[in-house]
């Protein structure tokens, strides 16, 4: 047993002074308990909906809940959050995320620290099949140490940066090696080995590519029948050529690239002209293919104006930005305090409207669908760093107070189990209409409504508990030490003593 699962244990086992920590409900009584809240010791309820179980205990720090794709993910945040399948297998796991993560699938293990330390290899049981993270042997130390083995000699490798070694398929690169680097370093692109000694100042290029260079004064390097590049004191001054493909038409014309920086900048290609003087403050381009399209700068970035096929930019910055660029129309007022972007996706039938108010101090973007503009519209909103709500226009909606984190993170459901939960002072959540939770201070006090069964429930931890359902109520002190209840079919209220209500035989407790 790991320690988050003792923890959990020692949780429940405190819970029960405040009375039986379970969700479920009696079979004793029509006001029957969804919700069993023993804060701070631990807070446990049952889903109205498919009766599936959590628990949370010490506030946010230990916690136990069903995820959307039938699994369960608990632990103690942040030092330690585990993920299971529906099936009830482990498959990840995370120490002070992003500290270090672990995860695995049928066939392969993976974990890192920081992502600076990696290693991904296969289980011993694993057949022939390619897991998700591929099948091989990997080490990593960046950026010092770099291994991986595939039983292929051509394809495995070994490195200790910057004594000697060899790696594969990074960085852009078919291969790296290097000894005593920068002594010798060796690069191979697209059949093209480069040799350099001391690198970058020494330079030869055989095999695809043939070349030579003394960094920074001279460079240049030719790819027979495909490019030709040339350097003088780099970056100051450039000469590149890149012939048309072997499918383009004949007399297409070659792209070249010409510069003598500062003072001027050219670049020529099929329908395409560019040109830059006392670069990069001045200039203009033309472009008539594959799309008609002319543009003027004068002291860019400030001031641009910009015309052709779905083409339209005006910028008098920093007070005034408007593009329209294949669809996507984006404004700024006084950069960077106002930012409107619209755009549409017509394969999911959206069209999306996001404002900015210096970045993420308010975020907030709409969808809605491209050909039903009066149906209802899902919205997202982060004021940074108060709260962040929620809705998905069917009925759905959360919001919670406070909300640091989101913004920065769109969609990291790690970091919305491991961190998020500790800033949730309040948490609104509607599943549906009529079907309401919220919560305040970590569970310490919660309030349940459920219309399709008139049920109601209010707590106070574990001092007071109101639950309603349809005309029976129930109001306890102490978690039952002494309460009234008034059934349904009676008109007045009893009061009650030492009535602790047991957990239904329907029902189990956690397992993680």
């Amino acid at each position: 047993m790991n320690v988050p699962r003792l923890l959990a244990l020692l949780g429940l086992l405190l819970a029960e002074t405040g009375g039986r920590v379970l969700a479920g409900e009696s079979p004793r009584a029509s006001t029957a308990e969804r919700e069993r809240n023993g804060w701070p010791f631990v807070v446990a309820r049952t889903d109205a909906e498919n009766r599936r179980e959590s628990w949370s205990a010490a506030g946010p720090f230990l916690f136990d809940q069903p995820t959307v794709d039938g699994g369960r993910v608990g632990g103690f945040r942040p030092f330690w959050v585990e993920a299971h399948d529906a099936r009830g297998d482990f498959r990840s796991a995370f120490f002070l995320y992003p500290l270090f993560s672990y995860r695995e699938d049928e066939n392969t293990r993976q974990w890192n620290v920081f992502e600076l330390i990696r290693r991904t290899s296969r289980k011993e049981a694993a057949g022939a099949t390619p897991s998700l993270f591929g099948a091989r042997d990997d080490f990593e130390v960046w950026p010092f140490w770099f291994s991986r083995q595939t039983g292929d000699p051509a394809l495995s490798y070994r490195g200790l940066f910057p004594i000697a070694g060899t790696v594969r398929n990074k960085l852009g690169l078919e291969r790296a090696t290097w000894l005593a680097f920068p002594l010798y370093a060796q690069t191979e692109k697209r059949g093209a080995i480069t040799t350099s000694f001391p690198w970058p100042f020494v330079r030869v290029t055989r095999g695809a590519a043939r070349g030579f260079g003394l960094w920074p004064l001279y460079t240049r390097e030719e790819r027979p029948g495909v490019s030709r590049e040339e350097y003088f004191l780099w970056p100051l001054g450039y000469n590149r050529t890149l012939e048309p493909a072997p499918d383009a038409p004949a007399g297409t014309e070659a792209r070249r690239d010409f510069g003598a920086l500062p003072f001027y900048a050219r670049s020529t290609g099929p329908g395409y002209r560019d040109e830059n003087f006392l670069w990069p403050f001045f200039g203009y381009t033309d472009r008539t293919a594959p799309a008609r399209y002319h543009e003027t700068r004068y002291f860019w970035p400030l001031l641009v104006q910009g015309r052709g096929d779905g083409r339209i930019v005006d910028r008098w910055a920093p007070f005034y930005t408007h593009s329209v660029i294949k669809g996507y129309d984006k404004t700024w007022l006084a950069w960077p305090l106002v930012r409107r972007a619209e755009w549409t996706e017509p394969e999911r039938d959206l069209a999306h409207t996001k404002t900015q108010l210096l970045y993420f101090l308010y975020w907030s973007e709409r969808q809605r669908s491209a050909t039903r503009p009066n149906a209802p519209a899902a919205e997202l909103t982060h004021v940074w760093p108060l709260f962040s709500a929620w809705d998905n226009g069917a009925g759905r909606r959360q919001v919670q107070v406070l909300s640091p984190l989101e913004v920065f993170f769109p969609g990291n459901e790690k970091v919305r189990q491991t961190w998020t939960p500790f800033f949730a002072l309040v948490r609104y959540d509607q599943r549906a209409p009529g079907e309401v939770r919220a919560s305040l201070l970590w569970d310490a006090v919660t309030w349940e409504r459920h219309d399709a069964d008139a049920h109601r429930e209010f707590h106070v931890g574990p001092l007071l508990s109101v639950v309603a359902q349809g005309e029976a109520k129930r109001v306890a002190i102490g978690r039952g030490l002494f309460g009234f209840e008034r059934a349904a079919a009676a008109g007045r209220w009893r009061m009650f003593w030492l009535d602790f209500r047991p957990k239904s035989a329907t029902t189990s407790p956690p397992s993680r």
